[in-house]
């Protein structure tokens, strides 16, 4: 019986050691990548120096590490200062973790301009650096309305309606800290007797139609826009107002068609990009979401007219905002 027992017992630790073996290969990093000083096995290296982003040319950073890391590629505008970041963990960087098609991860957007490439490894404290330049950005689809790039706004455009008041700045300015190209849109003043300090009126036909050239499925077309606020600025308002077409007789009538609105009255430092699906967009009174006079249809198809006001409670004193870059996308926001 004894010699049963243990031939039993012989049998099964085999078994047993190769059932424990099988399991440790499966689970958990390799002991590499835990206890192994961080090495690259393939230097930093760059697709191409030069780049066109509008024809649809990108850039592929490679590498290749002893083991998997974090790693972090930023991608900084040498004038712009708009900055693109690129994170993994991985053994390796290409074409399918560390590809730059001209996007922007921090406003301003990127222009025509050089560039500064750090390679970042915290665990090994490593700065690999590189420069690229940008012969032109890429180009965002969509419908563009206004980027301000001429140095004046589109001569299409009604005059905007600007309050009596002190210090008053509506204007295009020059700047290269521009949240795109070296132009926006400036909007400030103090009005001392009315919230609003001004007024931007934008009609489809001065995009060649009674209405926007937008698609009908509100969940599709975005609405895209980039604002700063300075800093020391707490009391501006910021409306955008959608004004539709209903019964298409190239006319808003306000008592029996749907006006849809977006208000801002906080905002982030710098430079922000506020995206918003068309059918997000409420009809405001005060401020405050109220039943449409319309069909209550967000038909961005109908869409004739947007109003932009710029206001501030009249006892507030001065009030400020740069504008820059409106588009409509399709499909999703913005992607700068």
């Amino acid at each position: 019986m004894k010699k049963l027992i243990s031939l039993t017992l012989l049998l099964s630790i085999p078994a047993l050691f190769f059932s424990c073996n099988r399991d440790t290969e499966m689970e958990g990093p390799l002991l590499v990548d835990l206890f192994a000083d961080f090495e690259f096995t393939e230097e930093l290296s760059i697709s191409r120096d030069i780049v066109d982003f509008s024809t649809g040319q990108n850039i592929i950073f490679k590498a290749s590490f002893n083991k998997q890391a974090n790693w972090e590629l930023t991608i900084k505008g040498l004038e712009s200062h708009a900055t693109k970041i690129i994170t993994g963990f991985s053994r390796s960087m290409d074409e399918s973790n560390a590809l730059w098609e001209g996007s922007t991860t921090e406003l301003p957007m990127f222009k025509t301009e050089k560039c500064l490439v750090d390679l970042f490894i915290p665990e090994d404290s490593t700065h690999i650096t590189d420069t690229v330049e940008i012969v032109l950005p890429k180009v965002n689809e969509g419908l563009l309305i206004a980027d301000f790039e001429s140095g004046a706004i589109n001569p299409s455009w009604r005059d905007p309606l600007v309050q009596s008041g002190a210090n008053m700045s509506f204007r295009v300015a020059q700047d290269t800290s521009a949240a795109q190209g070296n132009y926006y849109y400036d909007m400030g003043g103090e009005v001392n007797w009315d919230y609003l300090i001004g007024l931007l009126y934008i009609d489809a036909a001065a995009y060649g139609g009674i209405t926007f050239d937008l698609a009908e499925n509100p969940d599709d077309v975005w609405f895209n826009f980039m604002l700063w606020v300075p800093d020391e600025i707490d009391n501006a308002i910021v409306l955008f107002q959608f004004r539709e077409d209903e019964n298409e007789n190239d006319n808003y009538e306000a008592n029996s068609e749907d006006m849809w609105a977006y208000e801002m009255t906080e905002f982030e430092s710098g430079w922000q990009l506020i995206s918003l699906p068309y059918s997000d967009l409420q009809n405001l009174v005060n401020g405050q979401p109220a039943d449409p006079n319309g069909n209550a249809l967000h038909e961005p198809n109908k869409l004739r007219q947007i109003q932009l006001l710029f206001l501030a409670d009249p006892a507030s004193g001065y009030s400020q905002a740069f504008l820059d870059y409106v588009i409509f996308t399709n499909g999703g926001p913005l992607i700068p």
